[in-house]
Parts: structure tokens; C-alpha cells; sequence
């Protein structure tokens, strides 16, 4: 029998482990309900992924890309959405809007981006990858300030949506952007 020519299977496969994991957290990924998910043969999922932590890898990946990939596109770390004609808009305000229309859209997608962020912890097959999504951070905001107010300013976002997403509070816009205010007062530019 000859083998069907298939491009997007991978990527399915990678959508299909991703709606699992949302489903039902990485403890109900296998490739076994990766390939019911994704309707394609159980050989399938092995045969681009040889283990789970491959698959978490590249679940991990596609998160990052997207997450980036909407960073890129606020215009906080280009400057371009600023407040009036304003050459220096004010960052910890855009910051603070940022982290605002995150927890006004779907809470599962940052649940599910997380869920895989924190998965690092007990597979070191991800940490490389969860380092990649820091650096990218890192590197984007470092066009609006220093590294090291980036970087505080990166460990302080990621901690607001931690407090937020394990406590099942609300996002507090007002007391975050006294905080960021302080990184960013403290930091050179």
C-alpha cells in the first residue's frame, strides 16, 4: 500500500496534543489520544514524535511562537501604541494594557501556555525551550529599556499571571502598573 502523502500532519498533530492538554493537562497526553484527536494512525504520532517530551516540546514551541508573535504585534515593545503624540509613551502603562487584554480574552489559552511553561520544571527536555520564551521577552522589551529592568520587568509579568491563574483571582490593572512603575523608575534607559 502507498503512503499517503500528508504536509500538515505533523501540525495537526502538534493542534491535536495541544487541545488534549487543555482538555485534559499533560497527565492526559499520549499518543494515543494525540492520534484519536488528530484522527490520524497511532504510528503516526511516534513516527514525528519518538516520545511525549518530543511532542511537549514542540506543543511548547507553537505556544512560544504564538505568544511572541502577539507581543510583537501590541506595539508596546516597538513603542508604537503610545498615549497621545508622545515620543516616550509611558511602558509601564502599556505593559499593564498588555497584561489587561490577556485575562480579558480566553483564560484556557494562558492556562494552556502556562500549564506547558511549568511542565519545565520536571521535564528538562522543555527548559530550553521555556528559556527561549524569556529571552524573546527579554529581547523585545530591552528596545524600550536596559536588559536588567527587562529582565525584572519579565519575572514580575510572569509572576502577576501566576498570582492570577493559581489563585482564580482577577487581574488588578491598577497595582500592576504601580509595580511595573517601580521596575521601571529604578531601571536606566
Amino acid at each position: 500500500m502507498a503512503r499517503r502523502y500528508d504536509p500538515g500532519r505533523r501540525t495537526r498533530i502538534i493542534d491535536a496534543a495541544l487541545a488534549v492538554i487543555a482538555a485534559d493537562g499533560i497527565a492526559g497526553l499520549s499518543h494515543r489520544t494525540v492520534a484519536a484527536a488528530a484522527d490520524v494512525p497511532l504510528g503516526s504520532t511516534t513516527y514525528h514524535f519518538a516520545s511525549l517530551d518530543e511532542l511537549l516540546v514542540a506543543a511548547l514551541r507553537r505556544c512560544n511562537e504564538n505568544f511572541v508573535q502577539a507581543l510583537r504585534s501590541s506595539g508596546v515593545f516597538d513603542g508604537t501604541e503610545t498615549d497621545g503624540d508622545e515620543p516616550e509613551a509611558d511602558l509601564a502603562a502599556e505593559l499593564t494594557r498588555l497584561l489587561d487584554r490577556w485575562f480579558a480574552g480566553e483564560r484556557g489559552a494562558i492556562e494552556l501556555e502556562y500549564e506547558l511553561y511549568l511542565a519545565a520544571l520536571r521535564r528538562p527536555a522543555l527548559r530550553p525551550v521555556a528559556a527561549e520564551w524569556t529571552e524573546e521577552a527579554v529581547a523585545l522589551l530591552s528596545r524600550r529599556t536596559d536588559e536588567e529592568t527587562a529582565r525584572a520587568l519579565v519575572a514580575l509579568m510572569d509572576g502577576v499571571c501566576l498570582q492570577v491563574l493559581l489563585t482564580g483571582g482577577t487581574f488588578d490593572a491598577p497595582y500592576t502598573r504601580v509595580m511595573l512603575e517601580r521596575i521601571v523608575a529604578g531601571g536606566g534607559a
